[in-house]
């Protein structure tokens, strides 16, 4: 008989040790993680593509006609403001010069001889102009041959890199004809096409970031001027976002990835934003967040606004200093008790 009783007893003492251990369990808050709302502006990184153009070019040319006879420099080579870039067949123009200095001379023996026979009052007042006359077309005549001569070599006006579309020995450069052109790549510009519903939000003082896998580089982008004038087939506009390049490492033609932060709120207000993992889809197609208050879970619904990159913007339902549970959220309910 005793021995059922005890039995009776530890069986009792076990299932009251249970039914504690159970109500122990429930009563132990979830673990969660949570971060603390704050305001901002609703600012988006939007990315493009883009690609780098040269400040300004200047075309090189001869001011004569001829054949170029050496070229000295080459597609992407640096140069410096009065380096010699080309030559001309200086045959004729070396020719000209001869005939000059010799018509030249000959003028002033003329004249020599003739001073004296004026300085005598023997010589013609008209044949005395004729030989000055005489003198100074010979002058004239030199300093076009000179001038001739000069022009066959070709000078960078400024400093810069060769472009594309270089002559080479043995082609005939005419007047204008551009031999060389010089890229001024102290500072550039990226071009970047845009969708004209996006156009609007970009100011020329939003902040850029243009990254070049080429170099493994990123560079900040400065001041950005927007174009006017849509393509008529794409529908989108070009802006150019000028970057220092004093090292000149970017080239123009090289691709690059524009991050462009733009702000895409009206009226410049300030919303709290949420990891977009933390926003839940409920049965009513509602979104809503879980909130951590007083030590407790509460779903809470939102509206939301754009997103930008992993957060998203809440325009309504959530306050700054108010706790969004980020992690844990799948195992609470409303009202379980949580815990960090």
């Amino acid at each position: 008989m005793k021995n059922s009783i005890y039995s009776i007893l530890t069986v009792t003492l076990m299932l009251a040790s249970c039914g504690n251990t159970t109500e122990e369990v429930k009563k132990t808050p979830a673990r969660i993680k949570t971060e603390l709302a704050s305001t901002s502006t609703s600012v988006e990184n939007t990315s493009y593509v883009g690609v780098v153009e040269a400040e300004s070019s200047t075309a090189v040319s001869f001011t004569s006609s001829g054949t170029i006879t050496q070229m000295h420099v080459t597609e992407g080579q640096r140069v410096s403001k009065g380096q010699l870039i080309a030559e001309l067949d200086k045959t004729q123009s070396q020719n000209m010069l001869n005939a000059a200095e010799a018509q030249m001379q000959q003028a002033n023996d003329a004249l020599a001889r003739m001073k004296q026979l004026h300085e005598t009052n023997s010589l013609p007042e008209m044949k005395w102009v004729e030989v000055q006359s005489q003198v100074e077309q010979a002058k004239a005549q030199l300093d076009m041959a000179k001038k001739s001569l000069a022009n066959c070599m070709l000078y960078a006006p400024v400093s810069g890199v060769i472009g594309k579309g270089v002559k080479s020995a043995g082609e005939t450069a005419l007047p204008a004809m551009s031999v060389a052109t010089i890229l001024n790549i102290s500072t550039v510009k990226v071009k970047v096409s845009i969708p004209e519903k996006e156009i609007a939000n970009i100011k020329s003082n939003s902040r850029s970031s243009v990254s070049v896998d080429a170099l493994g580089k990123t560079f900040n982008g400065g001041k950005i001027e927007k174009g006017v004038q849509a393509d008529p087939m794409t529908h989108t506009y070009d802006i150019k976002i000028n970057i220092n390049n004093q090292q000149q490492q970017l080239l123009p033609g090289m691709v690059c990835n524009v991050e462009l932060k733009v702000n895409n709120t009206p009226g410049e207000e300030k919303y709290c934003t949420v990891p977009i993992s933390a926003v839940q889809q409920g049965a009513d197609g509602d979104k809503f967040i879980w909130k951590e208050v007083e030590g407790k879970a509460h779903r809470q619904k939102i509206t939301l606004g754009r997103a930008s990159g992993n957060r998203i913007v809440v325009l309504n339902g959530l306050q700054a200093g108010e706790k969004v549970i980020t992690e844990g959220y799948h195992k609470i309910s409303e009202g379980t008790e949580v815990r960090e």
